[in-house]
């Protein structure tokens, strides 16, 4: 890590979190979890569709070691692994409602918007 790097940690707290959130896929599985609760590793994979069980399983560690995941593992035949938000991962939930609420209103503007010129183009 340069030393640049390492006074901007210092300095700025937003850069740790935002680094952690700007990986792939981060922001999707907090809200998988938020939304669904505690999930095993399979059923969270098939809702992060597109993700790989090699991603999904560095993502997780991550968030795990930055305490937004909680890990279970209940050792059976065969071992489960349940994950669920740990206590900051609850903490990001006004932020990760406030980006649904954003995404939803921008896909309705660009649905009207589309639907706008198509009906331009239908009239010319």
């Amino acid at each position: 890590m340069s030393k640049a790097t390492q006074k901007a940690d210092v300095t700025c707290p937003m850069e740790s979190l935002l680094r952690l959130l700007m990986g792939p896929w981060t922001p999707y599985i907090l809200w998988i979890l938020r939304n669904n609760g505690p999930m095993r590793f399979g059923a969270l994979k098939r809702q992060v569709v597109g993700i790989s069980a090699k991603v999904l399983t560095e993502r997780l560690r991550l968030l795990e070691a930055h305490g937004l995941v909680n890990r279970e593992h209940t050792p059976s035949i065969p071992p489960q692994v349940t994950y669920s938000l740990a206590a900051r991962g609850v903490e990001m939930n006004p932020a990760l409602e406030l980006l649904d609420s954003i995404a939803r209103r921008w896909r309705a503007e660009d649905e009207a918007a589309a639907a706008s010129k198509s009906a331009d183009k239908q009239a010319a």
